[in-house]
Order: C-alpha cells, then structure tokens, then sequence
C-alpha cells in the first residue's frame, strides 16, 4: 500500500540548491570566474549571488583572487578524498596527459539523456581549443565529435537528435541537410575515426573516434588549424592506441 509518507516531495533547501548551482559554475572555469559570470551561468540574481559566494569564501569551498572566484581548500579537499577512493586516472588527468603527449587540443564528450554532452577539454595556448561560437549540444552534425557519437546510436536516438537539432550549415563546409548527413553515418566504418574539415569552424580540422566505456555512449577528438592539417590524421592514431591503452588497464572513468 502507498502511503502519504512514501509519496510525500521531499523537502528541498533553495540556499543549498543555489549555492551548488555556483560551486558547478566555478568549476566549469579552471582559473575562475567573477561573481557577475557565475550568477549568470547559475541563473541567479546578482545580489543572491554575491550573498552566498561570500559565505561559500568564508567557509573555505571558494576564494577570490585577483577578482575571481576558484575552488577554496575545503572543496579541493573533498576532491581529494573522492580521488583517494576512486581509481587513478580521471578523463581530465587522461586529456590532459594527451595533450602533452600529441601537441594538440584534445576533447571528451558524451551522449546523455538526448544530448550531445562535452565534458572535458585539455588545450594549452599554443594548441587553443576550437571556440563553441554555436552550440555544441546543437550542432551534432556539424562536428567530429557529434557526427561520431550520433554514428554510435541506434535509428530512433539518432532521429529523435535530429528532430530537436535539425541539421543547418554552419559555413561552407557543412552538411547541407538531414538526408545528407544520415547518408554520410551510413558509410562510416566502426571504430574508425571521423574527419571534420571546416564544417563547424573555418580554418579548422578535426578527428574524432569512438569510446567503449560500458554502456555509456562516448566519443575523444582533436582538432588542429587547417595549414597543419596533415597532423590530424598522425595525431588522432596515436590518440587511439593512447586510449585503447588506458581502457585496457581498467583506470579510465568517463566519471567526472
């Protein structure tokens, strides 16, 4: 029998709520953010924002240097306890080790609930990432990594994408429409990489590959400027026995 108690909406604290919206906002920035940006990505009003930055300070989850807010010790802290019992390599440890090793921007996402999800990035000034000046969530078709992962799900996942995002030209370069890009997916081979050229950034060239992590749906790419494309191909084979490695010892988690 169900009873009032078992049906009952939990009780839910709004200050909590809101002061977590921030802590994931100066996490999304890896040398900070000012309080007028967090509040905007966490959809709160600046005077609510401030309130509770200043107590998420004085508590020791953030500090503020130089006029932006960063992780304080308190949440590194419990960073680090999560670390001690989880195993030893993160996909930000992982990128970011590829980075180095390649000598160009590396990139993580996956499919989630519908979407189109870019959860890590691994770049350094001379290798910039590619700027998001059009959303990545909705603009699958119009890069590597979209086209790999929405090559990775089955037709009705795939069409109910489409129907959200329909396909639209982002330069010259593009797929022009649904019929096309479909047709491309097609063709492509398993486990073989996709190559991206200028469809979602003029002077840009990218190669993405799939990746097996139990169930979850997964993609790594790269990108390098058009005059040096002929590093893509190179870079994204060495990219793929980096990752075919590391999943082969058991220490990568699509967990961050």
């Amino acid at each position: 029998m169900t009873t009032a108690s078992s049906t009952a909406v939990p009780t839910l604290i709004g200050s909590v709520q809101r002061a977590l919206r921030l802590l994931e906002a100066v996490g999304t920035h890896r040398d900070g953010a000012p309080a007028k940006q967090l509040a905007r990505e966490a959809g709160l009003p600046l005077p609510t924002a401030y309130h509770l930055l200043r107590t998420l300070t004085h508590e020791g989850y953030l500090r503020r240097e130089n006029g932006v807010f960063l992780f304080g010790a308190a949440a590194e802290n419990l960073a680090a306890a999560q670390g001690a019992r989880s195993r030893p390599a993160t996909v930000t440890d992982s990128l970011a080790h590829w980075r180095d090793a390649i000598g160009v921007p590396v990139y993580c996402a996956v499919y989630r609930e519908g979407e189109i999800e870019l959860i890590a990035v691994a770049d350094a000034p001379d290798a910039p990432a590619v700027d998001e000046w059009a959303s990545f969530r909705e603009t699958g078709h119009a890069h590597a990594i979209g086209q790999c992962l929405l090559g990775q799900l089955d037709e009705k996942d795939r069409e109910d994408y489409l129907d959200r995002h329909p396909v639209r030209p982002l330069t010259r370069y593009s797929v022009r429409d649904r019929a096309a890009l479909l047709e491309r997916l097609r063709t492509l081979r398993r486990g073989e990489p996709v190559i991206e050229r200028q469809e979602y950034a003029l002077g840009t060239v990218c190669a993405a590959i799939p990746v097996t992590a139990g169930a979850t749906i997964a993609a790594m790419a790269i990108s390098v400027p058009l005059d040096r494309e002929e590093r893509l191909l190179p870079a994204v084979e060495q990219l793929r026995g980096e990752v075919a490695s590391l999943l082969r010892s058991f220490v990568f988690s699509i967990s961050i």
